[in-house]
């Protein structure tokens, strides 16, 4: 065990989600891709391999009408909201919408110009719309009940309307007189399919009567009516190139004219038909369509619709459980080969196991009557096994000496069946039990018998080897259990089989008489799942209590518990030869444990809802999960390719290093900074805008050049790299500057569109606003700064603005005259009246020639001893005591 490489990581590699809840779907022109309605949304679904392409939100109606444009751009729906809209397929973008009819839109189809828009409502109306302008352009009424579809002619130039209901009419509406035409009232039911034939002069209709009727549309007469002894659904006409009509070699169709049309309905029947004589030229030996036994209602459901692929595809029909069943024509003999079977729901899945010797089927249990089997490849489904009678709840496979591959399904009908995987047929039916059967597992080394668990609270042991008339029978049986049974699990060499139950215990048991062997005791509630460690004496088992225990075999002591799930384990399984255990449960989550260590090594969150199936491979050790969300899941061990990414990165993030550093050292900003960004470096990052910044005049360019090459997604990053520098002050100057040129380089409309973007701007405004704050508050403190050096004679003030001398003066402009007034005044400051010695007033009314204004004024001459001049200096009175300097100083003459 020391020696096997325990798997670190499981990756999901497939995916199978529900897709189609019935109702409405359309197919594109090239028959790529289905839109089809999944409950309130709509999906577009590859027809290839069941994968959903893209999902369409709707407006938490259910869709009643679905239907593409010619070129397969735009997609037209309708739901309860009785609101009509047009998707753009390529954006999945909603371009306009508009209110319909009065009730709910029940069919729709687009012209083949693409401009007109038909639709049919519950409300008995039909209405014709321009799709550019979402107005409507034909208005017809007289249907007396819901239209339930609605066809253009398929000649753009013959501009007629053809529609049916549920009154038993068919109507025919001419566009160019906006007038009915033609009421055809032949059926005695609903008509639920019409059909127009390859020269455009005859309507197929078919209705729920078991009637097909033949139209003239030149005289819209009937021209036959052709009984099918079934409810019909779908109609299709087959033309004269079409792989279909092989089935008319080497049977008499009389008249050359005659043409042939597909009905299905009820039954799930395909037939074809000539309308020479109502002639079936075809019909299918069994129905491809499973449904159950007991509900004769059910059992009617068969085909809801059928359609005729394109490009010579094959024929697609609709079942009522929904499911799509592809089918393609075979030649002499003629005969209809369902291809594949995309099933769009499978209910909530219980139990699931691989197939076959390469592992590519997976065998499902749902909460239906039949078993489905999965190709893996394309995740289609490639046969149905049916038989049950009640929901199957358990199963297992195994694969013969001889190559045979067997399956053993438990169901609620008390029953077991098994079946042989290549005739897809049940081979033996075991009975006996007297309750629900709620586990079962094949021998592993002998595949001659297998036990089954049952809510009767037996065991019993099968044999395969003495069968008659596909009768099982019973080698052993005990009452195991004081409740229902859930798990059954039968050791490598075939000689012990444990069995868990709701009663808390799980029991060993010799095989192959089940006598009782130790009772392992320690659960707190029903333990819902056992199995037998491939390599050691132990047994592990998942209980309703959130915990996995493993027991030892010989004395029933518990080895180790396994904590970590938050809700009830219902599947624990071994994998790397018993060194790791895989486990799932109430929690939706998937969890790997490494049984050494005794500590969780991974945990998946895949599912939505509790996951009730695990499957593991015994070749690939590949894991499928599915639960309560009706998704199937596919797992591939990635330890080792992951491994080879981590060296592979690691390899080249050392290159790009070294890149980045020669970038740096050759001053190649542009290079070194998207390097950066490759290897999510935001320090080296911070370091090099650093370096631009004090680059000096050119930093801005040098940034916006190095800026201007990163795409959207690197630009959404800087924005989140600039919001953490932003949050330190020492960082944000930088973070500012590289914001700003951002702005400058990016429209708004491209930074709105950035995923995210309105959390990042939430964290940078409040810091921004901080730093801001903080610089205005240090601006408004210079101020004090400057006025206290001023007052110190530290600064010398601003000079005064010059003024025109007076006349018989001359200006001085020198420097003394203001340190004789005041060295440290200023241009504002206040000065008390001068009262000194040197200073005598002379105070006069001047009149100033410039403003023709009388202002009071007065002068003092004061006396410089540095020099022998007499100055005259202007005062003007503010305030009472308080006077100005109003101008410069003059020498006198």
């Amino acid at each position: 065990m020391a020696s096997v490489t325990l798997k670190k990581n499981y990756r999901c590699v497939q995916s199978l989600q529900q897709f189609y809840s019935g109702g409405p779907y359309t197919v594109s022109s090239d028959g790529s891709f289905i839109a089809c309605a999944c409950n309130d949304t709509i999906t577009i679904v590859d027809s290839s391999n069941a994968s959903i392409k893209s999902t369409i939100e709707g407006d938490s109606e259910s869709v009643t009408a679905l239907t593409l444009s010619p070129d397969d751009k735009f997609l037209f729906s309708a739901g309860h909201s009785r609101q009509i809209r047009v998707w753009d397929l390529s954006s999945l973008k909603c371009l306009r919408s508009w209110k319909g009819h009065e009730g709910p839109v029940m069919g729709m189809t687009c012209h083949a110009s693409g401009g007109l828009l038909a639709t049919a409502g519950a409300d008995g109306k039909v209405k014709v719309w321009d799709v550019d302008g979402g107005f409507c352009t034909h208005f017809f009424k007289g249907h007396k009940g819901v239209v339930t579809s609605v066809v253009f002619h398929p000649d753009p130039n013959n501009l007629l309307l053809f529609s049916s209901s549920d009154d038993t009419t068919v109507r025919i509406w001419d566009l160019t007189s906006k007038k009915c035409v033609a009421n055809l009232e032949r059926h005695r039911s609903t008509v639920t399919s019409i059909a127009i034939t390859e020269d455009g002069w005859t309507l197929i209709s078919g209705g729920r009567d078991q009637v097909v009727n033949l139209w003239d549309l030149h005289d819209y007469s009937c021209k036959m009516s052709v009984p099918t002894n079934e409810a019909i659904e779908g109609v299709c006409y087959v033309g004269s190139l079409s792989p279909f009509a092989s089935c008319v070699q080497g049977k008499k169709v009389g008249d050359s004219s005659a043409f042939q049309f597909l009905t299905v309905g009820e039954h799930g029947i395909i037939r074809i038909w000539n309308s020479q004589g109502a002639m079936c030229l075809y019909q299918q030996s069994s129905s491809d369509v499973t449904v159950s036994k007991e509900d004769e209602e059910e059992a009617k459901r068969g085909f809801t619709s059928a359609v005729m692929l394109p490009s010579n595809q094959g024929l697609l029909c609709g079942t009522a459980d929904q499911e799509f069943l592809f089918y393609s024509p075979i030649k002499s003999p003629f005969n209809l080969n369902l291809e594949k079977r995309l099933v769009g729901y499978n209910e909530e899945i219980v139990d699931m196991k691989f197939l076959g010797l390469q592992e590519d089927f997976l065998a499902v249990a749902t909460s239906v009557e039949q078993v489905r089997v999965y190709d893996l490849s394309s995740m289609s489904c490639s046969y149905v096994l049916s038989g049950h009678t009640d929901i199957v709840l358990c199963l297992d496979t195994c694969t013969t000496s001889s190559g045979t591959t067997l399956i053993v399904t438990g169901s609620k009908d008390n029953t077991v069946r098994l079946w042989d995987s290549n005739t897809h047929s049940c081979i033996g039916i075991g009975r006996g039990h007297m309750g629900g059967i709620g586990a079962v597992s094949f021998s592993k080394k002998s595949q001659s018998f297998f036990v089954t668990g049952s809510s009767d609270l037996t065991l019993k042991v099968w044999s395969l080897d003495d069968m008659f008339d596909k009768t099982l029978k019973t080698k052993a049986v005990t009452a195991a259990h004081d409740k229902d049974i859930n798990a059954v699990a039968i050791a490598p060499n075939d000689s012990l089989v444990c069995s868990g139950s709701q009663d808390r215990t799980a029991r060993i048991w010799n095989l192959p008489d089940l006598t009782p062997g130790v009772i392992l005791k320690g659960h707190k509630r029903g333990i819902w799942s056992v199995e037998f460690s491939p390599v050691d004496q132990c047994v592990i088992t998942g209980s309703g209590d959130k915990t996995i225990k493993m027991w030892a075999i010989s004395d029933g002591s518990c080895l180790k518990t396994f904590e970590g799930h938050t809700s009830s384990v219902f599947k624990v399984q071994f994998v790397t030869r018993g060194a790791q255990v895989v486990s799932c449960g109430a929690d939706g989550l998937v969890k790997m444990w490494t049984v050494k260590s005794n500590e969780c090594a991974a945990t998946y969150d895949q599912h939505e809802d509790k996951v009730w199936a695990l499957a593991v491979g015994k070749k690939t050790e590949m894991l499928a999960t599915g639960g309560s969300d009706a998704v199937i899941n596919l797992w591939h061990d990635s330890t080792a390719a992951d491994k080879e990414d981590a060296f592979r990165k690691e390899e080249e993030g050392v290159l790009k290093g070294q890149e980045l550093e020669n970038a740096v050292l050759d001053a190649n900003y542009t290079k070194a900074i998207h390097l950066a960004f490759e290897l999510r470096r935001p320090h080296k990052l911070f370091e090099l805008f650093g370096q631009l910044c004090r680059r000096g005049d050119d930093a801005k360019d040098q940034v916006k050049q190095a800026l201007g090459v990163l795409g959207t997604e690197e630009y959404r990053q800087l924005l989140e790299y600039i919001r953490e520098w932003n949050t330190k002050p020492k960082l944000c100057h930088i973070a500012q500057f590289v914001l700003l040129q951002l702005f400058t380089i990016l429209p708004p409309t491209q930074i709105v569109e950035m995923k995210g973007i309105g959390e990042v701007v939430e964290g940078l405004i409040p810091y921004s606003q901080r730093h801001y704050s903080r610089i205005d508050r240090l601006e408004r403190s210079t101020y004090l700064l400057d006025y206290t050096l001023n007052g110190m004679s530290v600064i010398d003030p601003e000079p005064e603005p010059e003024q025109e001398p007076e006349s018989g003066v001359i200006v001085d402009n020198t420097k003394d005259d203001e340190e004789v007034l005041n060295k440290a005044s200023s241009k504002k400051r206040k000065l008390k009246k001068p009262n000194s010695n040197n200073y005598s007033s002379i105070g006069y009314t001047e009149k100033i020639e410039k403003t023709d204004q009388k202002q009071s004024t007065e002068y003092y001459f004061i006396h410089n001893p540095k020099e022998s001049q007499v100055r005259l200096t202007k005062y003007k009175e503010k305030k009472r005591g308080t006077y100005f300097k109003a101008s410069q100083s003059i020498l006198l003459t």
